[in-house]
């Protein structure tokens, strides 16, 4: 079902390459892509100087904002003899169907899952609004199957397995964060209310480790205790602000309204927000709350590119839980015509974010 939702979506990106005489597969590679496959064939010491930050400037450290965990795994398969850039889209569709699996299994154990909530979960998460990262050479797929496995292990009481995926998850991207805090505060309550056994404290333990471990190392070559967060703020005017700049933004947008991105990213903001309370008002359980929450903090409360905003929403993916179980107790042929529009709502606005739209995603 992943791959089918995802293939309707490059069957259309091809359509509108071709109407932008542009390439699917560099559409593919843009952007952030350009830079995992330049770390993951050289290195970070060795990213060709033609990649710049936001204000097309270009120091040592640059590289150093982009996660290590996706272009590592791309490095070694481009290793073993295959080309980069299908190594890079392999992994991506690899941990988009890990990710698959994880939703299922996720939308049959929470209260009023079923393995029908949880295939639509699926449909609806490879149908979100920037999906084509799922079919990019982005870290988001990576990082989402990861997350999406810690929290089915947190609400099947694995702690070891969430700390675990929550490590790596840490090496990804910097979303773990949210993460971290939804699977620490499940996991001080299950020792504070359980009396669990030593195993919540080995995966709390574990939990933080690779997002701590590569800001630190990040630290030490920068020579800057917030050496991460320093790139962000040089290179791409990326740190907290409340919200400030996002209020900012979707008012000049709905003020004065430039493209068909800016106006979608505006709205799915606000559909993300009231999915967030719907969540809360359903009773979904907190762990998932928690973590949705975090996310969209994590997202709308920093400024910096804008036109990110819906890709950032991506790893929210418990926000759709909500939809699935609605949908689930709908009639097929509802279920059916409900996500064949997603999908190709989707797979057109995906494609128009990276090849009609001028601008980073």
């Amino acid at each position: 079902m992943f791959l089918g939702v995802r293939e309707v979506g490059l069957l259309v990106l091809t359509w509108m390459a071709g109407q932008n005489n542009q390439s699917a597969t560099d559409a593919l590679k843009s952007w952030d892509g350009q830079w995992f496959l330049a770390i993951a064939g050289h290195g970070y010491a060795d990213v060709p100087p033609n990649l710049v930050d936001a204000f097309n400037r270009r120091s040592a450290e640059t590289p150093l904002a982009f996660f290590p965990g996706y272009p590592t795994v791309v490095g070694w398969l481009s290793d073993l003899g295959f080309l980069l850039l299908p190594s890079a889209l392999a992994i991506t569709v690899a941990f988009g169907v890990v990710c698959a699996y994880g939703m299922t299994r996720l939308g049959t154990i929470i209260s009023g899952g079923s393995r029908k909530v949880g295939l639509i979960l699926v449909a609806l998460f490879a149908a979100s609004p920037m999906a084509i990262v799922l079919s990019m050479a982005y870290s988001e797929a990576m990082f989402c199957a990861f997350a999406v496995w810690a929290l089915v292990f947190v609400l099947e009481r694995q702690w070891i397995g969430a700390g675990l995926c929550c490590a790596v998850a840490g090496l990804v991207r910097p979303t773990a964060a949210a993460l971290i805090l939804a699977v620490g505060l499940a996991i001080i309550v299950a020792i504070i209310q359980r009396r669990e056994t030593w195993k919540p404290w080995v995966g709390g333990l574990v939990a933080p480790v690779g997002l701590i471990g590569y800001l630190a190392w990040v630290g030490t070559q920068t020579g800057e205790w917030d050496g991460w967060f320093a790139l962000q703020r040089r290179g791409w005017d990326s740190e907290f602000d409340g919200g400030g700049a996002t209020i900012k933004f979707s008012l000049e947008v709905l003020g004065n309204a430039r493209s068909v991105l800016e106006v979608a990213t505006v709205g799915l903001i606000v559909v993300a927000l009231a999915l967030l309370v719907i969540c809360w008002r359903k009773r979904l359980e907190w762990p998932l709350v928690v973590y949705a929450a975090g996310v969209l903090a994590m997202d709308l409360c920093s400024n910096g590119l804008m036109n990110s905003k819906a890709r950032l929403m991506v790893p929210a993916f418990t926000l759709l839980i909500p939809i699935a179980i609605g949908l689930a107790k709908r009639r097929t042929s509802t279920v059916l015509l409900t996500l064949a529009g997603a999908a190709v709502a989707s797979a057109w606005f995906g494609a128009y974010s990276i090849t009609s739209w001028g601008y980073a995603i």
